[in-house]
């Protein structure tokens, strides 16, 4: 029995270890994000571009005719206001209906589970988010030139307020994902949240010309400052302040990127 090899010692298999960003986990659910919206390509792609030319021909065909705004022509002010309502919407609904249907389904342990910190699945969620708003927001700008001759008067201005807008709005998507229960939860943020504040944020006016105390509160409205900034990226005019609209944007995306990231470590709604 002695002369017998000496039985090596079993051990279980250990967890990988990651040094610094799990590229491969965060990639992975990076493009899972995408894909999900990719497969119903008719709901999340094709119905807010049909959106989208339905507000041009109300607004421009019908209502502006020959009118102009700032120098330009009424389509060519209105269109930018259209192009980033749908980032707004599109990034909102992109990280807010997928973490919800996982919490309906019972599957957030699918994402819970794997090696992902709190900040690769705030990454993954908001970056898959903005893809679709930004996706979309292409798609509508291609749709909406024949009725508006754009011209990019300021590139970096679109490429800043573009991306800033879709990732405030993906983290805010994460946020009521994480704190909704049901579907109404959504709805409710959107209808008496999002479409009112984008609505009144001068998408298809000139906000000086409301009577106060409506033009002072328009200022306070930072997606009034997302749609004036995203405006001057293309006509090269700001009817508000350009440097606040850059400062609170940059604030806005670091501040709720924070709180999303506090909400994935403490388990807000996701552990019990």
């Amino acid at each position: 029995m002695k002369d017998m090899a000496r039985a090596e010692t079993v051990l279980p298999p250990q967890p990988r270890d990651y040094h610094g960003v799990n590229w491969e986990g965060l990639k992975t659910l990076y493009l899972r994000e995408v894909l999900r919206f990719f497969k119903v390509g008719m709901q999340t792609l094709a119905a807010p571009v049909v959106t989208a030319l339905l507000y041009m021909l109300v607004f421009v065909v019908a209502v502006g005719g020959g009118r102009q705004v700032h120098g330009v022509s009424y389509g060519a002010f209105v269109a930018p206001g259209l192009i980033m309502m749908q980032i707004l919407g599109n990034a909102f609904a992109n990280s807010s209906s997928s973490l919800l249907q996982a919490k309906f389904n019972g599957l957030m342990g699918d994402f819970m589970t794997p090696p992902l910190t709190p900040g690769e699945h705030v990454i993954g969620f908001g970056a898959g988010a903005a893809t679709r708003g930004i996706f979309v927001g292409a798609i509508s700008m291609a749709a909406v030139l024949p009725f508006a001759r754009l011209s990019v008067a300021q590139p970096w201005a679109v490429l800043y307020f573009g991306l800033g807008a879709a990732m405030i709005m993906a983290f805010l998507g994460i946020m009521a994902g994480l704190w909704s229960e049901k579907f109404d939860h959504i709805a409710a943020v959107t209808n008496f949240v999002i479409m009112p504040m984008t609505f009144l944020s001068g998408t298809f006016y000139l906000v000086e010309k409301l009577p106060e105390p409506f033009r002072t509160f328009s200022h306070f409205n930072p997606i009034f400052y997302l749609i004036d900034g995203f405006r001057y990226g293309f006509i090269g005019r700001a009817e508000g302040n350009l440097g606040v609209g850059v400062a609170l944007t940059g604030v806005l995306v670091l501040t709720l990127g924070w709180i999303c990231l506090w909400m994935f470590r403490t388990g807000y709604k996701i552990k019990t």
